[in-house]
């Protein structure tokens, strides 16, 4: 009985240490476009959960990550939805890299399926909640479209955090294996 116990409150506790590194990895950051969507590494210690513990551990992770950086990054957003969108919801789609918890050939393909479903994230919070109403310019160039912009403007910022989370996981695919085999 007391084994069982044991194995969640580590769980908890271990997810618990890798949201407090997204936090401390926030200040660490590429400005994205001029509105938000940075480009940084707070991704990649809940990829690792998500790859560890797997889908649930992995999207409530992001989730309390997202609210956090919220709260203590000054969120910037148009009321509640927008808060849940962009960042609660956001960060919890990276645990969906968790589906493929513990396949080690898979590491990449699991962060690029995190990506995306932040990225999808973003983009129906883009057309929804920022939809555009009035030509609107992005990169110099002018969206009247707010399907075209949310996709241009979230992509600004997505594609370079998705080829950096992808680089660095393919890079961490040895030590999560190892760490596996000994704490698992």
């Amino acid at each position: 009985m007391k084994e069982n116990f044991k194995k969640p409150v580590y769980k908890i506790a271990e997810c618990a240490i890798f949201i407090a590194l997204s936090l401390a990895l926030m200040p660490i950051e590429i400005p994205g476009p001029s509105f938000g969507g940075d480009i940084d590494l707070v991704m990649i210690p809940l990829f690792i959960i998500a790859f560890r513990h797997g889908f649930g551990y992995g999207t409530l992770s992001g989730a309390v990550f997202g609210l956090l950086k919220c709260l203590i990054g000054g969120g910037i957003g148009w009321g509640l939805p927008s808060v849940l969108l962009d960042y609660v919801l956001a960060y919890a789609a990276v645990g969906v890299a968790g589906i493929f918890k513990g396949k080690y050939w898979a590491v990449e393909l699991s962060t690029f399926v995190g990506c995306v479903a932040r990225f999808a994230i973003h983009f129906i919070s883009g057309i929804t909640i920022y939809m555009i109403t009035v030509p609107t310019e992005v990169a110099g160039i002018t969206f009247a479209n707010p399907v075209l912009y949310s996709t241009v403007y979230n992509a600004l910022y997505m594609l370079p955090n998705t080829v950096i989370a992808i680089i660095i996981m393919a890079l961490l695919r040895i030590p999560l294996k190892k760490l596996n085999k000994k704490f698992n």
